[in-house]
């Protein structure tokens, strides 16, 4: 089904990865599930925010004004005690230079030399920030008559926040941009366990149950992942639009 507004659900990143983790967490809302490739949107996204609930909102946002769909995004990463939290908001960009990402698996060995020299346990946590935007035409709409909305709304979301980051968050929460959060906590471990999941999976180890993320059922990622964690909160606010 739909939302209310008559327009489907847009999984606003282009990581496939990710697209696929999305949509079995979302496939019980029975809201219909759109990707940029399924709309032919083709969108890059700076995501230079200072948290991670900036760079989620700014995806979703850009996704929105540019696709007229209500856009839900998230932004995530892995943060170690011993290096003070890194990677942290670089996760994804962890040891890149010149612009150019490591792979999956690089990053995971950059992050273990780093780790040598810490004693272990490397205890850690994954965080993930959704945010759910609405194109500029819904959320007129849907605030218009409420007096929530903000006179600089419309310049803001056209901006997809590259004026004034913290200012636009602002403007945009008042207007209903909803943000949730998730985490789950473990530690790095050195060797690589399981073959699913992506990213750091495999050296995310769960020691009370003796898994890596890598190593868990879909059925148990869904209810431990961080980012399924996020998705549950998020559920509630998608639900009140079908």
């Amino acid at each position: 089904m739909t939302n209310h507004f008559g327009s489907p659900l847009l999984i606003a990143t282009n990581n496939t990865d990710k697209i696929e983790e999305l949509q079995d967490l979302l496939k019980d809302t029975g809201i219909e599930l759109v990707t940029p490739a399924d709309i032919q949107l083709e969108l890059d996204v700076l995501e230079d925010g200072q948290t991670y609930a900036e760079n989620a909102a700014k995806k979703a946002i850009a996704f929105a004004q540019a696709s007229g769909l209500v856009s839900l995004a998230d932004d995530s990463g892995l943060e170690v005690d011993a290096l003070d939290g890194a990677p942290g908001l670089y996760s994804a960009r962890y040891g890149a230079t010149n612009g150019k990402k490591l792979t999956y698996a690089e990053r995971r060995a950059l992050l273990i030399k780093n780790l040598g020299p810490y004693p272990r346990p490397w205890t850690a946590r994954f965080k993930a920030t959704i945010a759910i935007a609405f194109p500029a035409h819904i959320a007129l709409s849907r605030w218009s008559s409420s007096g929530a909305l903000s006179a600089t709304y419309q310049d803001h979301a056209a901006k997809g926040l590259q004026a004034n980051q913290a200012e636009t968050l602002r403007s945009l929460r008042d207007l209903g941009v909803t943000h949730v959060e998730g985490s789950c906590d473990g530690e790095i471990i050195p060797e690589e366990r399981g073959t699913g999941g992506f990213g750091y999976d495999p050296i995310f180890l769960f020691p009370e149950l003796g898994k890596t993320m890598a190593e868990l059922s879909m059925n148990e990622k869904n209810r431990l992942s961080h980012r399924a964690k996020a998705v549950m909160k998020a559920k509630d606010t998608l639900l009140s639009l079908s």
